[in-house]
């Protein structure tokens, strides 16, 4: 039950707590840029205990059971967190950049919420290529947004504003995150209403 690929999700759940204390303060930039470091290493993991998971036929309910609950929980918990701190704020729109944080958070309930109830009428609904982008630009907007406040200096000015080229290239991914959220979470929604009565 507890092969190498299952040890790795775990691993991953376990981190969580130290990744939401290092982004706790804003201004301890050494503090994020480990954050960083070590959310780099929850992806890795998550790459991997997938890959090893299906080359060694290793496969487990259990895997299959924590893997999602486990991305999701690391997503939330650095969405929140990053809110909390005030790092989702930036020029032009000021705090309404939380709204595309606030959009995947629901999607990722709503999902789960009804992929519950289609495995209960034993309705599989795989994954599309665009839910595969979606997660990808989720983790390259967090993993910027962590990394901009790690290195303050890395700034350029455009149109006469001092941009933070990390947390820019987040809020940007951020948003193109939450529209592919809204396009996958539509989609899952209609296989769902299928199966309503």
């Amino acid at each position: 039950m507890l092969s190498l690929p299952n040890i790795l999700t775990l691993s991953r759940i376990a981190m969580i707590p130290l990744l939401a204390a290092l982004l706790w303060w804003p201004g301890w930039h050494a503090g994020y840029l480990a954050a960083f470091v070590l959310y780099c290493l929850m992806g890795i993991t998550d790459y991997f205990d997938g890959y090893l998971a299906r080359a060694s036929g290793a496969v487990s309910k259990l895997g299959i059971f924590l893997d999602p609950i486990a991305d999701k929980i690391m997503v939330a918990s650095v969405i929140l967190v990053l809110t909390a701190q005030g790092v989702l704020r930036g020029p032009y729109v000021g705090d309404m950049h939380v709204i595309a944080g606030l959009i995947i958070l629901i999607r990722e309930i709503a999902v789960s919420g009804l992929r519950e109830f289609l495995g209960g009428l034993q309705v599989s609904v795989p994954v599309s290529k665009l839910a595969k982008w979606k997660t990808t630009f989720q983790l390259i907007s967090l993993g910027a947004l962590i990394l901009g406040e790690g290195i303050p200096g890395w700034n350029m000015v455009a149109g006469g504003v001092v941009h933070n080229v990390p947390h820019t290239v987040g809020l940007v991914t951020l948003w193109g995150a939450a529209i592919l959220t809204v396009i996958t979470g539509w989609d899952y929604l209609r296989v769902g209403l299928k199966h309503m009565d």
